[in-house]
C-alpha cells in the first residue's frame, strides 16, 4: 500500500485533484465553519484536567525510559467517556462535540508533552552536573517559555507540511480516525468502530503483558501471565561475535510501531530497515573496532551513530524546505494579519475569488501572532539565560534561530515517520556550542534545551493540528487551545520534577535511570573540550551524512517519476538514532498493510486506518494507565 492509499483512507475528500489548490479544496470540502462548538470553556477545563495527568506520566516515563507518550489520543477516548458519564450525571447538557473534543486533545496534549520533553533531558543532565536544582522559579519561566516558543514555531510549518505538502503525520491521522469512529453513525462506521476498538483491545493487551509487573497485592494476579518481552531477538544470529540483539537488530514487544509503519507506507519504511541494517549490523562492529564505540549497546551505538544520522537529517530537512522557498515566502507573508486590504491573505492559485480567499485568511492564525510569541519568547529566554545562567544574549539569540532551523527537520521527521528526533536535533545545538563555548557546560546544555524543547513542541503540535485539519476544525481556535495548555503544563510539570528528583542521587539508578539525562551530560562533558573530542570517525560521519542528506533530495529533484523507488532522506537518517527494532517494526507494518491491499483494495481502504489507530490508541492508553498505577505503588 503506497502512502497516498493509506492517507486517502482516512482523509477522502481532503486530497485535492490534480490542479486544484488544495487550501481553497480543504476550505470548500471539509472545513466546518462554526457548524458545531471547538474551543470552549469545558474543553479547556477537561484538556487541562486530562493534560495534567498526562504530563505527570509523562515526565515519570521519561525519567525511566527517556521517552515521550504522545497524550493526543488517550485525551480524546478519555475525554469522550467522561463527557458521557457527566452528561448521563446530568452534570452536562450534551457531550463534547467532535471538534469540541478536538480542541481539548489540543490543550491536553500541549499540557501534556510542549512542556516535559527538556525536564527529562537538559535539565536532568543540568542538574547531574552542577549538583544541584535551579531555583525552581527560573525553572518554571524558562519551561513556559520554551513551550511558547515551540507552540508558535508550528504556524508556519503547520501551513507549508499540513496544508501544501499534506504530509501524514501518523499519529494525528489515527486520532483523527479515532475520533471519527467514536462519533459517527452508519453502518460503514459502525464496522470501522468495530475494528478501532477490537484493535484497542489487542493494543491494551500487548502493554500489559509486556509492562506490569507487580509481586504482592491484588494485581499481582493480573500479571503473572506469559510475559512479552520488551525486546527479543533471532536464535543463534551473532554479529561479530556478539548476539544480534545486542546490537538493537531484533524485533520489539511492541505493536505501536507496526501500526505506525501500516500508515506510513513502504518507501519510507524499507528506507529505515536498509538503513538500519547497515548501521547497526555492518557499520556499528566496525567503528566499534576502530574505538568509536565504547559499549556494544543501543546507548552506546548511537553515541556515534548520530552524528552522522543528524547531519543527514539537517541537510536534507532544509534543503526539501528551501525547495518549497515560494510557498514558504507566501505562506510568511500571507498569514493574515489582524487588518488587511481586500484580496490579501493566504497563497491562491490564479482565479481564486478574492472572498473565499479573505474568509481563509481569517481562519489561519496570523503571522502577527507569529512574530509576537517569538519575539516574546526570544526576549524572556535571553533575560533568563543572561540573568540567571550568566549566558551571553547573542548565543541565547543565536539558540532561538537554531532552533526554527532544526524544528524544520523535526517537524518534517515526524510527518513521515511519526517519530521525532529531539534528541538529534538537540546534539546539533551541542555541537555548535561546542564550537561556540567549548569550556561552558551550561551553556551548552541550556542552549541545547531551547532546540530540543522548541522541536519537540512544534512537533507534537503539527501532529495535533494535523488531526484538526483532517476534522474541519478551524486552526485559529486549535491554536489558541494549545497556546492555554502551555501554562498548565508548566504549573504542573515543574512543580512535580522537584518532588520526583529531589536530588542529583535520584537520577541514575534503578528507580529513575534518565538514560536521556545520561547522553546530554557525556555529550556536554566531551564538547567542553571542543568538538576535536569527538572520535574521528564520528566526524567523518557527519561529512558523509551531510553529503548524502543533499545527494537524496536532489535525486528526487532531478527523477520525480522514480521518486518512489528512491529511498527517503529522513527515513535513512532516522533509521541512525533510534534502535533497529524499531525500524524493524515499522517496516513489517508497512508490509502488512501492502499486502492486505493486495489482497483485498476496499477492505484494505476500510479497515487499515481503524486497526492502526485503534493499536496506537490502546497500547499508549494502557502504557499511561501503567504508569499511573506504578506511581501509586500498586505496579512494581
Amino acid at each position: 500500500m503506497h502512502i497516498e492509499s493509506a492517507e486517502s483512507a482516512v482523509v477522502g475528500k481532503n486530497v485535492a485533484p490534480p490542479g486544484v489548490d488544495p487550501e481553497l479544496h480543504w476550505y470548500k470540502t471539509v472545513y466546518q465553519g462554526d457548524s458545531m462548538p471547538q474551543f470552549t470553556l469545558r474543553s479547556f477545563v477537561m484538556g487541562s484536567a486530562l493534560g495534567a495527568v498526562m504530563a505527570a506520566s509523562n515526565l515519570y516515563v521519561g525519567l525511566k525510559t527517556g521517552w515521550g507518550l504522545g497524550v493526543a489520543i488517550t485525551a480524546c477516548i478519555l475525554s469522550f467517556a467522561l463527557g458521557r458519564g457527566l452528561q448521563a450525571a446530568g452534570l452536562f447538557k450534551s457531550n463534547l462535540s467532535l471538534l469540541e473534543n478536538n480542541a481539548m486533545a489540543s490543550t491536553a496534549s500541549s499540557a501534556g508533552y510542549s512542556t516535559g520533553g527538556t525536564m527529562v533531558s537538559a535539565m536532568c543532565a543540568y542538574l547531574l552536573v552542577k549538583g544541584s536544582h535551579m531555583p525552581w522559579p527560573l525553572l518554571m519561566i524558562w519551561t513556559f517559555l520554551l513551550a511558547v516558543l515551540g507552540t508558535v514555531m508550528a504556524i508556519p510549518m503547520k501551513r507549508q507540511m499540513i496544508n501544501v505538502e499534506q504530509l501524514q503525520f501518523p499519529s494525528g491521522t489515527a486520532a483523527a480516525e479515532t475520533l471519527r469512529s467514536l462519533y459517527s453513525a452508519g453502518e460503514e462506521s459502525a464496522r470501522k468502530a468495530r475494528a478501532l476498538f477490537g484493535a484497542m483491545g489487542l493494543g491494551a493487551i500487548v502493554a500489559w503483558l509486556r509492562d506490569a509487573h507487580a509481586s504482592k497485592g491484588v494485581l499481582a494476579i493480573l500479571t503473572k501471565l506469559s510475559k512479552i518481552p520488551a525486546t527479543f531477538g533471532i536464535p543463534k544470529l551473532t554479529i561479530a561475535g556478539q548476539p544480534a540483539l545486542a546490537w538493537t537488530i531484533g524485533f520489539e514487544g511492541s505493536l505501536i510501531m507496526v501500526a505506525a509503519g501500516a500508515m506510513m507506507g513502504l518507501r519510507t519504511t524499507a528506507s529505515m530497515l536498509v538503513a538500519a541494517l547497515i548501521n547497526y549490523g555492518v557499520l556499528a562492529p566496525k567503528i566499534h573496532a576502530m574505538g568509536g564505540i565504547a559499549r556494544i549497546s543501543y546507548r552506546g551505538i548511537v553515541s556515534w551513530s548520530l552524528w552522522p544520522g543528524a547531519a543527514l537529517m539537517v541537510t536534507s530537512g532544509l534543503l526539501t524546505f528551501a525547495f518549497q522557498w515560494r510557498t514558504i515566502l507566501r505562506a510568511f507573508s500571507g498569514l493574515g494579519a489582524r487588518k488587511q486590504k481586500p484580496g490579501e491573505g493566504v497563497p491562491y492559485r490564479e482565479g481564486q475569488p478574492v472572498e473565499e480567499k479573505d474568509a481563509m485568511a481569517a481562519i489561519e492564525v496570523p503571522n502577527s501572532w507569529f512574530g509576537a510569541g517569538m519575539l516574546f519568547a526570544t526576549i524572556g529566554l535571553v533575560i533568563v539565560g543572561w540573568l540567571g545562567f550568566g549566558i551571553a544574549p547573542w548565543l541565547s539569540v543565536l539558540a532561538v534561530l537554531l532552533s526554527f532551523v532544526l524544528s524544520i527537520v523535526a517537524c518534517r521527521a515526524t510527518g513521515e515517520t511519526d517519530t521525532t528526533p529531539v534528541g538529534a536535533m538537540g546534539k546539533i545545538t551541542q555541537l555548535t556550542y561546542g564550537v561556540l563555548a567549548p569550556a561552558n557546560v551550561t551553556t551548552n546544555l541550556l542552549t541545547a534545551s531551547i532546540t530540543a524543547g522548541a522541536a519537540g513542541s512544534a512537533a507534537d503540535l503539527l501532529t495535533d493540528l494535523k488531526s484538526g485539519y483532517l476534522l474541519g476544525a478551524n486552526p485559529r481556535r486549535q491554536f489558541l487551545a494549545q497556546l492555554s495548555g502551555t501554562i498548565v503544563g508548566t504549573l504542573v510539570i515543574v512543580p512535580l520534577f522537584y518532588v520526583l528528583v529531589p536530588t542529583p542521587g535520584t537520577l541514575g539508578g534503578d528507580k529513575f535511570p534518565a538514560p536521556a539525562a545520561q547522553v546530554w551530560k557525556g555529550v556536554a562533558e566531551a564538547l567542553s573540550h571542543g568538538v576535536h573530542s569527538l572520535h574521528p570517525t564520528a566526524r567523518w560521519g557527519m561529512l558523509i551524512g551531510g553529503i548524502i542528506g543533499i545527494i537524496l533530495p536532489l535525486l528526487e529533484l532531478s527523477m520525480p517519476k522514480y521518486k518512489k523507488y528512491l529511498p527517503s532522506a529522513m527515513g535513512v537518517g532516522l533509521a541512525l538514532v533510534i534502535p533497529a527494532w524499531n525500524s524493524v517494526s515499522m517496516f513489517l507494518g508497512a508490509l502488512l498493510a501492502y499486502g492486505y491491499s493486495r489482497y483485498s483494495a476496499q477492505k484494505a481502504e476500510t479497515y487499515t486506518i481503524p486497526i492502526a489507530s485503534g493499536i496506537i490508541a490502546g497500547e499508549s492508553l494502557l502504557g499511561v494507565v501503567i504508569a499511573l498505577l506504578s506511581v501509586a505503588h500498586l505496579l512494581e
